[in-house]
């Protein structure tokens, strides 16, 4: 397992949410993910039209990629995170929390107009394995 060490400063805000100000990877190799909807593995459609379950499908198949790869959640470094609507924001943390381990991660989240085949979020990722 690569070594991170999370960065923090009392000289700038706080982290608000399960996420690290920043994080220093040592060594390994470093692993870019495009972004994964909540969609079916199986199927490519959306899972539902609930904001949960697409969070919780797309930190599925992000993890599927990040197993391919030979690493697991831990490695993650930086997430980016796409939302429809910053009104998810508690359920994408919430479930986040649940699923990501700590020390989290630096973290990123962004509001945008839409994501592909409608999804409602969207997750990317840097991981050093």
């Amino acid at each position: 397992m690569t070594a991170k060490t999370i960065v923090h400063t009392d000289k700038a805000p706080a982290a608000i949410g399960p996420y690290s100000q920043a994080v220093v990877a040592e060594g390994g190799k470093t692993l870019y993910l495009s972004g994964q909807l909540g969609l079916d593995p199986a199927t490519g459609a959306l899972v539902s039209d609930n904001v949960e379950e697409q969070v919780r499908q797309a930190f599925s198949n992000l993890t599927e990629v990040i197993n391919a790869a030979g690493g697991s959640l831990e490695n993650i470094v930086k997430l980016t995170l796409f939302v429809t609507d910053l009104g998810n924001f508690g359920i994408v943390n919430s479930v986040m929390s649940e699923l990501i381990p700590e020390p989290f991660p630096a973290r990123s989240t962004v509001e945008v107009s839409g994501l592909p085949k409608g999804g409602l979020f969207e997750v990317e990722a840097i991981v050093v394995i």
